[in-house]
């Protein structure tokens, strides 16, 4: 890394002010989030940001943290998985994950929850093919994605205050 750019990062992390040194000017924001800041929902899988495990919202914008430069991060707001309950409540699509059994061995399940979040606060009822759109771009190798269908349509019905 001779020659490489070591930098002080300022950022706000599910609400919470955060500074970090000594981040290389070509560390990924995941590596922040999970190796210095100890946000371990982000899951670092394909580095790439073909498989969505990795999904945060970046300014309100969900993105991949793998593709993003820490650096990009400056003086902005990441919301992680971690970020979408209160301190000690599930978000209702949380909820919705585990009761519908959507949780196989969880590796992509918080980049699916973040998605399912994403696509719910914009479309409050989504039809099946509306919800299998949004989270194309998250794999999982453990399921057919029935239970994740049942859980997104689960969490909308629970945000609406419907019945479950």
């Amino acid at each position: 890394m001779e020659g490489a750019e070591i930098v002080r990062l300022n950022l706000r992390i599910n609400g919470q002010p955060h500074e970090v040194d000594d981040v290389w000017e070509g560390e990924s924001l995941l590596y922040v989030l999970r190796e210095r800041l100890g946000l371990p929902g982000s899951k670092n899988a394909c580095e790439q940001g073909e498989c969505g495990s990795c999904s945060i919202y970046l300014d309100g914008q969900l993105v991949c943290a793998c593709l993003v430069l820490a650096g990009q991060a400056e003086d902005r707001e990441v919301v992680t998985v971690e970020g979408l309950g209160g301190s000690n409540d599930l978000h209702p699509v949380q909820e919705a994950f585990l009761e519908a059994g959507a949780v196989q061995c969880g590796f992509c399940t918080p980049g699916l929850i973040v998605a399912a979040h994403e696509l719910l606060s914009r479309r409050p009822d989504p039809s099946e093919s509306e919800i299998r759109e949004a989270l194309a771009g998250n794999l999982c190798r453990c399921t057919g994605y029935e239970k994740i269908i049942d859980a997104v349509s689960l969490a909308g019905r629970k945000m609406a205050g419907g019945s479950t």
